[in-house]
């Protein structure tokens, strides 16, 4: 089992920036790929970001590409995503996700393990 804590939302102007943070516990946080995801009120949860194992790779959605980065601390068990240029369409809930797996994971239902999400509100 891994859990997953969010933190870091919060409400920001159009332009301004916030970082969120997902802490795990439970197993080795350095074997699993990380990913974030949001959800807007009567939206799907849509695929935000994610990173492998160990870092090296990334992969991001083409709506936040240039403006959100994602990075893991392993030894602080913690991925984060810095989001830049936020624009209100950006408002939702951000989840983070675990899966136990060496590569880059996109898909929602790959992913094993969810945190209870951190809202962010973008104001215009």
């Amino acid at each position: 089992q891994v859990q997953l804590v969010e933190s870091g939302g919060g409400l920001v102007q159009a332009g301004g920036s916030l970082r969120l943070s997902c802490a795990a516990s439970g197993r080795t946080f350095s074997s699993y790929a990380m990913g974030w995801f949001r959800q807007a009120p009567g939206k799907e949860r849509d695929f935000v970001a994610a990173i492998s194992w160990g870092g090296g790779s990334t992969y991001y959605a083409d709506s936040v590409k240039g403006r959100f980065t994602i990075s893991r601390g392993n030894a602080k068990n913690t991925v984060y995503l810095q989001m830049n240029s936020l624009k209100p369409e950006d408002t939702a809930v951000y989840y983070c996700a675990a899966v136990y797996s060496t590569r880059v994971h996109r898909k929602r239902d790959e992913y094993d393990y969810w945190g209870q999400g951190t809202q962010v509100t973008v104001s215009s």
